[in-house]
């Protein structure tokens, strides 16, 4: 039988880390179950991990040691497991505090260490999506199987499959992002990007040593709407971690997403190379279906009057169309205009044909939106086709085109 400073000692290990998974800050902001929809899909290590916590926190230390042995017989590697094994076997000599008490390694590890703690516990606690989707993903066409969103305030990237021209959850995975959180503005300040990207890659394993794990795919930061306000650096991707190391605390890049290793290969199925969105948030707004279609319908009434007021030749209506602060490249738009007006006085009839649409809000923002499209374009002197990137900006409840390039 345990002595009754057994006992207590064990007691005192599961009141610490209950406090813990019922939100303690740690660095990271007190969460809310009512805050977040709660993950339906969880690996099998990060299930292993939450639950043993769950059974410290209801006093079955025991049946938690079990779990933790078993999970680290399969991830030896998984150091949190580690930490929090170490504290529950100290609890049998002497009352812990925190998680980490029996842990080596800096003051700075062991807190990365209890805000992975806390992080894994907030998904494992989280709901499933259900019918609900992220407001970001107007319109992927066919071409698009799929899109991945990261909310860093959950530590989760989701994704999504484009199911009949609808977004459907399918799965989601523990990130890491930047060590200073995201909102990155400039080269260094390791801050992971907020904004809609594509992914690239993957880069050649001879190029990427045993830090970027097994695999790395770049996204196009910064974007053409980043450089617009003067935001700098490069070297953005997304990748797995050493062969050491399971996973990464909360915020431990210089600015990259980061998955464990067999995260990151289950995802790699799922990329699209150049066509899969990946839109980076603080935090989802989340909407239902109908809300959705709204959303879309609105954008893309914008879109097709655009396409019309351009076959219609009718320079002034089509010009409507476009911001005073619209440029391209170094074109200005008094430039794009006098050219348009030019190229339309030698055409007979235009004939303009979109297709492959896409449609993103950006995240934070109810005011700008990313459009991809392949266009076809014929009129009696010309005909050719490409595929056009564009950034609409809502001025004065209008939506207006601020940016137009190639995709």
């Amino acid at each position: 039988m345990p002595s009754l400073l057994f006992k207590n000692t064990y007691r005192a290990a599961a009141a610490a880390l209950l406090t813990l998974s019922l939100g303690a800050s740690c660095g990271m902001g007190v969460y809310q179950p009512s805050d977040f929809v709660r993950v339906r899909s969880v690996s099998h290590p990060e299930k292993a991990f939450a639950q043993a916590l769950m059974d410290v926190g209801a006093g079955e230390v025991g049946t938690a040691l079990n779990k933790l042995d078993s999970l680290l017989r399969k991830t030896p590697n998984f150091r949190l497991a580690q930490l929090v094994k170490g504290d529950l076997l100290l609890a049998r000599t002497r009352p812990i505090e925190t998680v980490g008490n029996a842990g080596s390694g800096t003051p700075e590890q062991l807190s990365g260490l209890r805000q992975e703690a806390l992080a894994r516990l907030t998904r494992y606690h989280l709901e499933s999506p259900g019918e609900r989707v992220p407001r970001y993903l107007l319109q992927m066409p066919a071409e698009y199987q799929h899109a991945i969103i990261v909310d860093s305030s959950a530590s989760t990237l989701y994704v999504f499959e484009n199911h009949k021209g609808a977004p459907r959850y399918v799965a989601d995975y523990y990130v890491t992002v930047g060590k200073n959180g995201i909102d990155k503005r400039k080269e260094g300040d390791k801050r992971t990007p907020v904004g809609v990207y594509f992914a690239n890659g993957p880069l050649p394993k001879k190029r990427l040593t045993d830090f970027y794990g097994r695999g790395a795919y770049p996204i196009n930061y910064p974007n053409e709407w980043d450089r617009r306000q003067g935001r700098s650096g490069h070297g953005i991707w997304v990748h797995g971690v050493p062969r050491d190391t399971y996973s990464r605390p909360p915020r431990a890049s210089d600015g990259c997403v980061v998955l464990t290793n067999e995260d990151l290969e289950s995802l790699s199925k799922q990329l699209d190379l150049g066509e899969t969105p990946v839109i980076i948030t603080d935090r989802i707004d989340w909407v239902s279906l109908a809300q959705l279609n709204e959303l879309r319908a609105s954008m893309y009434g914008n879109l097709e009057n655009w396409r019309r007021d351009w076959e219609s030749r009718d320079v002034n209506a089509y010009l409507q169309h476009y911001s005073t602060g619209f440029e391209t490249g170094k074109i200005s738009r008094e430039e794009f205009a006098s050219q348009k007006r030019r190229v339309n006085s030698d055409k007979e009839w235009i004939r303009v044909r979109l297709g492959e649409v896409s449609v993103f809000l950006y995240p934070g923002r109810d005011d700008l939106a990313v459009v991809n499209f392949k266009q076809y374009y014929s009129s009696n002197n010309l005909a050719n086709e490409m595929k056009k990137r564009q950034y609409w900006l809502k001025e004065n409840n209008r939506w207006r085109i601020v940016y137009e390039g190639g995709a």
